[in-house]
């Protein structure tokens, strides 16, 4: 028993441990969008599903000792694909088609390790039933869930503050090759076990029947819509917050904790509790998707609640129907499909079909359908009509949910890099003001009534600390200027005639809305040269471009992406600059404090940085509350000092380590 459990133990810790640490390690060659993470789990699904499917193949087509033989060949040439590092050679291609790219960047990382690694739980919990007949096999699958859940709180908390993302990955991959070891002790054991090459079958009194289809469908239903709903409801947390592995680990640690559950001991899956909570955690997040503006601890503890009451339903129910341990393998393989078809549809489905988050809302649907196809043979006639009714008035909620997506709105779209949304809003004496909206975070808007559409708004009016740099360093030359990030194309109010303004845009969009939508671009006299794709990954590829100012306001949701600003990114960035350049970075955020950041960056380049933290004074429709950092050379900084108003030196954080693009530390810096 103990040699089945430690491989269990090990393997799953080591399944889910790897997880965020290769997501972390490619988050940046994509443009650090919450998608990856998505896409990240699509793959971890698929593998998983390719495992579930090797062993029940393996279980049902070959005697016991043969899958001793096959299964230790296939961990002995996993050895070779180590250390599991993605391959920088891929970044190039990464902007192609960044869905698929995810895909073939973590297949080539990390594929066949995973794979095996995904075989061990359903795969052990055979060879054991097999070697001890009168044990429970179900009990090492909670284990499992265990030690996933272990391996997944653990590293916002032990691992990322600690240890360089290679270093992880290292770490990672010498545990692998233990895990090897004890697997093949395992299998040896199961080798004793077996009296002979053929596994020999007893005839029983009481046969078991295959289940039918129509309860592997149910299977399936059930752990499809906790799939669904996990990634739903994590994208909605990163896209709005930041997609970072913290917002990551949380969700997918209480997925885990209701299988860990409910695969223990069933009596954890209280159903009378569980089926009263689960309308309340409906009505609990229809107020999290209607109520904008939420705080974050708020907004985090209701989604995670719900999420664990919809995770334990879902679960619990397939506990309660569970086969018996002859087709262990077969319950595996539904699971595993299931998990996969929801993060299929999440992942890649959805950006591609749908042009807002409808499936938030599908899954939820789907969540009450099911509870409702379970209750039905247990319910009275008058029950099943109220049900039936609920379930209705629950789809036309769920429904007005869905075209509030859209309604009211000019355009919305949707891609990888999430969704955006432009509407315009009267602002009586000013007139109709039009707004970029991604997820909900406001990214840029524009006057439209002649006499002020060329007037900067927002984070970039002219009392922000960008706009009285720009203002600062106009003079007679024309000027070079440099922006990460596009938005609404605000900051092109600022060009002169003669100007060159060489803008980098990932999502291209963004680009077309900024186009068709607003009109910065096209009102300005600098000459605009828009550049697509991630803005650091461009200026590494470029010559240097000597640019006067240098913008960095670049954003996913509601927070910069971690790799634009490390310090080989403010290197790259100081490149590009001139002698006396000036590095304007935007670190507006309500839920991270980015001041410690910037300031260790700022002192290890030994450059001046000054924080322009505005808050605008009321009845002020021009300017938002917006938090800008200046890095220029002290001498640059003394002759600007006169210009500048508001601006305050950033002091560093004492002890703070330096972010680069090995070592980040998200915990460390949250609101």
């Amino acid at each position: 028993m103990l040699s089945f459990a430690i491989t269990v133990f090990l393997s799953a810790f080591l399944l889910f441990q790897i997880q965020p640490i290769i997501a972390k390690m490619i988050l940046p060659w994509f443009g650090g969008s919450s998608s990856v993470w998505s896409t990240c789990l699509v793959f971890f699904q698929a593998e998983l599903l390719l495992g579930y499917l090797y062993v029940h193949l393996l279980h049902e087509s070959l005697s016991p000792r043969r899958q001793n033989v096959v299964h230790c060949v296939l961990l002995l040439l996993s050895l070779a694909t180590l250390p599991v590092i993605a391959d920088p050679a891929l970044k190039d291609v990464a902007f192609a088609n960044p869905t698929w790219n995810v895909l073939v960047v973590l297949a080539a990382a990390v594929g066949m390790p995973y794979l095996l690694l995904s075989t061990t739980g359903p795969l052990m919990q055979a060879w054991y039933a097999r070697s001890f007949a009168s044990a429970m096999p179900y009990r090492l699958y909670a284990l499992s869930n265990l030690a996933s859940m272990i391996a997944l709180l653990s590293y916002p908390v032990l691992v990322e503050p600690y240890f360089r993302v290679h270093d992880q990955a290292m770490a990672w991959s010498a545990a692998y090759a233990l895990f090897v070891v004890a697997c093949l002790g395992s299998a040896w054991q199961s080798w004793k076990g077996v009296s002979s090459e053929r596994e020999v079958l007893k005839v029983s009194s009481e046969p078991v029947p295959r289940p039918p289809l129509g309860e592997c469908l149910l299977w399936i239903g059930l752990a499809m819509t906790a799939s669904l709903l996990l990634l739903a409801m994590t994208r909605h947390l990163t896209q709005d917050v930041a997609p970072v592995p913290f917002l990551w680990v949380v969700p997918l640690s209480i997925y885990l904790l209701s299988f860990i559950l409910c695969f223990d001991a069933p009596r954890y899956y209280y159903r009378p509790g569980f089926l009263v909570a689960l309308p309340i955690a409906f009505v609990v997040l229809d107020r999290v998707l209607d109520g904008g503006g939420m705080e974050v601890p708020l907004l985090v503890t209701l989604m995670c609640l719900s999420l664990f009451v919809f995770c334990m339903v879902c679960h619990g129910e397939l506990v309660r129907r569970r086969p018996p341990v002859r087709h262990l393998t077969l319950f595996y393989l539904m699971l595993s499909i299931g998990g996969a078809l929801g993060g299929t549809f999440v992942g890649l489905l959805a950006p591609a079909i749908f042009n807002a988050y409808f499936e938030l809302p599908i899954g939820l649907f789907l969540c009450a359908l099911l509870v409702t196809i379970v209750l039905w043979r247990e319910l009275r006639l008058i029950r099943r009509v109220l049900l039936v009714v609920a379930l209705l008035a629950y789809a036309y909620r769920l429904g007005g949910i869905a075209i509030d997506y859209v309604q009211n709105y000019r355009v919305v779209v949707r891609n990888f890099y999430g969704q955006l949304r432009v509407d315009d809003v009267d602002e009586e004496a000013l007139g109709i003001k039009r707004r970029i909206l991604h997820g909900r975070i406001n990214h840029g808007e524009q006057y439209l009534a002649a006499e002020h559409r060329r007037q900067p708004t927002a984070y970039y009016c002219e009392s922000s600390g960008v706009g009285q740099a720009l203002r600062a360093i106009a003079g007679k030359k024309p000027l070079k200027i440099g922006i990460l990030g596009l938005g609404a194309g605000t900051l092109a109010t600022y060009g002169r005639s003669g100007d060159e303004m060489r803008m980098y845009e990932i999502n291209e969009q963004v680009l077309d809305l900024a186009r068709n939508e607003f009109s910065y671009l096209g009102d300005s006299k600098a000459t605009i040269v828009p550049v697509l794709g991630d803005g650091r990954l461009m200026l590494e590829r470029e010559p240097a471009q000597n640019f006067d100012l240098l913008a960095i306001d670049a954003f996913s949701g509601d927070s910069i992406p971690t790799h634009l600003l490390t310090l080989e990114a403010m290197q790259a960035y100081r490149r590009h600059l001139t002698s006396d350049g000036v590095l304007a970075v935007h670190i507006t955020n309500r839920y991270l404090d980015l001041r410690p950041v910037i300031a260790a960056a700022a002192e290890q380049l030994g450059v001046s940085a000054l924080i322009f933290d505005l808050d605008p004074a009321a009845g002020d429709r021009f300017c938002r509350h917006s938090v800008w950092v200046l890095l220029l050379p002290a001498e640059r900084a003394a002759q600007l000092s006169k210009a500048f108003h508001g601006g305050e030196k950033l002091v560093p954080r004492p002890a703070f380590p330096v972010w680069t693009d090995s070592f980040s530390n998200l915990l460390g810096i949250l609101q």
